[in-house]
Parts: C-alpha cells; structure tokens; sequence
C-alpha cells in the first residue's frame, strides 16, 4: 500500500504522524512511504532521516493525496486539504468530528474511509491513541495554569505552590480520566490545594487511594463544581464523552462567580469545550480574557512539546497502521474491535453512533 504523512497545516502544529523507525517497520512489511518535506522539522527530525529509512520525500501535500492510499496525520484536514481527499482513501489521525459539522459533512461527501484515533479503544476500554496525548494535555495544562496566574499574562499573581506562610493556589479540575489526573499529579507536586470532581465514584476511590494528601476528591454535581468554580485560582476542564461533543458543565453564570484574574485550562476543547465561555485557541494567541477570567482554550495542546509528542504518538499509531496497510480497513476492523471501533465515517456513511447522534445524522454500523 501507498502511505502518505503529510506536513501539518494547522496553525502550530508541529506534530508528525510518522517517524523514521515507523517508516522501516512499514517498508519492512512491504509498503510505500510519501514524506512531504519539512514534514518533521517542528519535532526535530530532518528530512534526510526520513530519507535514510527509506521514504520518498515529496514537495507538497497535493502530492500526498493525489498518491497515497493510506494518509497518516496527526490533526484533522483542514479547508485547504478538502479538495483532495479521495473517495475510498483511508485518512488515520485525531477527528474529532463532534466539534465541527463542516468537517463532518465535508468527510461524509468525500466518500473517504474516517479511521479517528480517538475512538481507538481496546479490549480493557482504554484508547491506547488518546492516552499519550491526554497524559501530556493533562500535564500541561498544570504548566500552563501556572504561566497564566502571573501578573504578565493578567492572571492573579499567584505562585501555584505558594510559600511558607502564603497560602498555595487552588486548583479545580473537572474530570478524574487520563488529562484530571495527570493534571492532578502535578498540581499535587507543585504544592497547589488540588479538588479534583468526577461523576464516578469508583474513579474517585481510585484516585483518593493513589493521589498525595493535598489532591481532594469531590462528587462531580452541579453545586460542587459551582462552588468549586467560585473558589478555584485554576479550573481544568477535562470532561470527556467518547466521539461526542464534551458537555458543558461549567456554565457563563459560574464563570462570573470567579476570581478577578482566575484560570480557566479548556482541555476539551478539541471535542467543543466544558466551560460554557470557551472558545478555540492557538498556541500563538492562546488566551483570552472574558468576565475577567483568563481563558487558555489551545485545540492542540500537545503541539507545543512536537518532540515529546510525535515520539509517543508515534509509538501507539504504527501497530494500528501497519495492520491496516496490511490487511486493508475492512480485514484489520474484522480481525481487530479496537481498529473497528476507530471507524467513524465510511464511504459517505457514519459508522460512530455518538458522531451521528451529535448532528441528527442517519447512523449505519460498520463489519
């Protein structure tokens, strides 16, 4: 099979769906690797070591989809890819077609074959794809919590950890998954008061058993995260609903009952956001500032560590993509329910029932 990586395009991006190591693995089973050039550059891997493992370089991503039966990627396509996604083509990378109807109407008209990487779920109902993603989003937006309470970012001026004598921040987050608690963890490390919220209870046995003794579990309700809400310096959003749009759990009215210069970190952003004031941010313009909360809402969190990032998605994707190089989408979904379940929209047909129920669109089951 001809497999394409072309460079990303959305805005900072730097992320690549392949590295040199996943490029012999798929010559070693056979197929045809397309690089675009400079595909790599923004995670520190030249072309010439696309090169050495034996990829074609390419000029363009028109090049790509012109050739590739395969088309690995990291984000979704964008408006300037939509022109050349080709009935039949397989297209493997992040969907997240709860957030956008245009994409989904666009992939849906393009009769190409969907597979969403985070929808991959395996035999023990973890998403092996997500989970390095939502582990460094969850770290991150500890990071990046901190770097928006400081005065020059027009947060509150508060150190996250505090010092002796001076209390610490307060840190809410909403969702105990993957992202709350590695966010958690941090927060915990950074000596920040940390309330973490969850709806299942289970998860916050768990947590309380494993988390240090400045980490609070909470019923996740609407009179806990009100509350919460009002006494949070940082809010983590980091509610997740399998291929559906995120619920918005932490409404306009809550975020006025906020501290004057508090943070509110939208990690669901990329599946519509939790917090009702969110709205899609860049690495480049990453906050805004609404009912004087500092809002940090970036789609692609994991983006701006493209090093980090690239290598440990890397290392989830090529098991999935070499077999459905191999096999072909129809025989790896058959032979594996984790790639099955992937498959959200198939020659002009929804084959994920969350994504069909968001938009009210007929649903028709796949294998």
């Amino acid at each position: 099979m001809i497999v394409g990586v072309p460079k990303e395009i959305k805005q900072d991006e730097y992320r690549v769906a392949l590295i040199p190591a996943g490029i012999e693995e798929m010559l070693k089973h056979g197929h045809t690797v397309l690089v675009e050039k400079g595909a790599g550059l923004g995670s520190s891997i030249p072309d010439e070591e696309y090169k050495r493992a034996g990829a074609i370089l390419v000029d363009t991503f028109k090049e790509i989809y012109n050739q590739a039966q395969f088309v690995m990627k990291v984000k979704e396509p964008l408006p300037d890819e939509y022109p050349f996604l080709k009935e039949g083509q397989i297209v493997f990378t992040f969907f997240h077609f709860a957030a956008s109807q245009k994409l989904t109407d666009t992939v849906i008209k393009s009769k190409i074959v969907a597979i969403a990487y985070e929808t991959i779920r395996d035999e023990y109902g973890q998403h092996p794809i997500l989970t390095p993603m939502s582990e460094i989003a969850g770290r991150m937006s500890i990071q990046e919590g901190a770097k928006c309470l400081e005065n020059p970012t027009h947060g509150r001026g508060i150190l996250l950890g505090g010092v002796p004598g001076v209390a610490p921040a307060e840190v809410v987050i909403i969702g105990g998954g993957v992202v709350g608690a590695n966010a958690a963890k941090v927060a915990a490390g950074f000596g920040a008061r940390v309330s973490i919220l969850d709806i299942n209870v289970n998860r916050l046995r768990y947590l309380d058993d494993i988390m240090p003794k400045n980490v609070v579990t909470l019923m996740s309700n609407t009179q806990n995260i009100r509350g919460k809400a009002a006494a949070a310096d940082v809010l983590i959003g980091a509610v997740l609903i399998e291929g559906a749009r995120a619920p918005c759990v932490v409404t306009k009215e809550m975020v006025q009952t906020m501290k004057p210069g508090a943070v509110i970190i939208d990690v669901a952003i990329d599946q519509g956001g939790c917090v009702e004031t969110s709205k899609p941010t860049t690495h480049s313009k990453p906050t805004y500032r609404e009912y004087d909360v500092v809002h940090y809402c970036v789609t692609n969190i994991p983006g701006a560590v493209a090093c980090t990032s690239t290598h440990a998605l890397a290392n989830v994707t090529l098991p999935y993509a070499i077999a459905i190089a191999d096999k072909g989408y129809e025989r790896a979904a058959r032979e594996n329910p984790a790639i099955l379940k992937g498959i959200n929209i198939v020659k002009g047909m929804i084959a994920n029932k969350a994504v069909a129920n968001v938009f009210g669109l007929p649903y028709s089951a796949f294998g």
